[in-house]
């Protein structure tokens, strides 16, 4: 009795069509390079060199995703722009620490390749890295066949930065720094489990929604240049970056013992989209500990320090203060209402 002909290909997995997406990656990442330090897209591991200017260098490490904002991508059929909010959403991360970004790899699993929608992708993460000033050096895609349903697909990051030791911002607040507010772009990459819940239930048709269409989409803002600028100038005491768990559990994390940095919520300029979502029957608390609410990012520094940074932003993103660093046992108080 003859055996069956199996191939990988029948089993879902096209061999070809990576190949092929492998192609573009590598012919779109040689037209955005700036250094010759890289060749790595299509090998077994990236080889990169490090820079020779510094002399005391931390590595500092990011991963993330951008979560159900991808369920939006696949609804709208738009993939252009979450690649930036991959990026994004690790390199934020990094300047945290005060490191420079120097690499970024991604990952990709989808249920079979879809050449239009992963090249797309991809031109949204070399977008990001031109934005963040670093370099895609390599990644994975992962075709899986019945792991994922029609159409479904993941994507993951990680990036690795760069930072002089005494530029590493730990341990330097003190009391009476100003806590500094960035603008975010919008939502970024987080609460799209809730957003997406709110449509559902209020049975509200987001390819007949102009505007929804517009912001839900709109990438994660990518702070590298600007913070960059004020590590190297020394302004800074630390920063955080506004992700999932709003303002306080982020604020949070950076805020050393017996410090507190309270925060008057009145100040705090939000968005169209938060105002939408807050009208819709989210609660305040519920609306903080999910959404940035319209600060993306904040910064911690001395009073003598806020008006020189104000030149480093374009109008958009203009820093204002929300607060201060006092004396307390509770890292983060929060008091007054947001205008919504």
């Amino acid at each position: 009795m003859r055996s069956k002909n199996f191939t990988y290909e029948k089993s879902g997995v096209s061999i070809k069509k990576a190949d092929n997406f492998i192609k573009f990656i590598s012919s779109s990442t040689k037209k955005s390079k700036k250094s010759v330090n890289f060749k790595n897209i299509g090998g077994f591991g990236a080889l990169t060199k490090l820079p020779s200017k510094l002399k005391n260098p931390y590595l500092v490490t990011s991963t993330d995703g951008v979560g159900t904002k991808i369920e939006v991508a696949n609804e709208l059929n738009k993939f252009d722009t979450i690649g930036i909010d991959l990026v994004a959403m690790c390199v934020n991360d990094l300047i945290v620490q005060g490191a420079k970004p120097l690499l970024f790899l991604d990952y990709i699993s989808v249920e079979n390749i879809e050449l239009k929608k992963l090249k797309n992708i991809i031109r949204g993460i070399i977008k990001g890295c031109k934005l963040a000033d670093c370099e895609l050096v390599g990644g994975e895609t992962a075709e899986m066949p019945g792991t994922y349903s029609k159409g479904k697909f993941d994507i993951a990051g990680f990036s690795i930065g760069l930072v002089e030791k005494d530029k590493i911002l730990i341990n330097k607040i003190s009391k009476n720094d100003l806590v500094v507010a960035i603008p975010s772009s919008g939502l970024h990459s987080n609460g799209f489990s809730l957003v997406r819940h709110v449509l559902k239930k209020k049975k509200i048709n987001l390819k007949k929604n102009s505007y929804l269409r517009k912001e839900l989409l709109l990438p994660t803002k990518i702070y590298v240049k600007h913070i960059l600028e004020l590590v190297n100038r020394n302004y800074l005491s630390a920063c955080a970056n506004i992700t999932g768990g709003g303002l306080e559990d982020n604020i949070k994390r950076i805020v050393p013992n017996k410090y507190c940095a309270e925060i008057n919520l009145e100040k705090v300029r939000t968005l169209n989209i938060f105002k939408w979502l807050k009208n819709k029957g989210i609660n305040e608390r519920e609306m903080l500990k999910t959404f940035n609410c319209g600060v993306g990012f904040c910064l911690i520094l001395k009073p003598y320090n806020f008006e020189k940074i104000i030149k480093f932003f374009p109008k958009k993103f203009k820093p204002y203060v929300i607060g201060k660093i006092t004396k307390n046992s509770k890292k983060v108080i929060l008091s007054g209402k947001i205008s919504w």
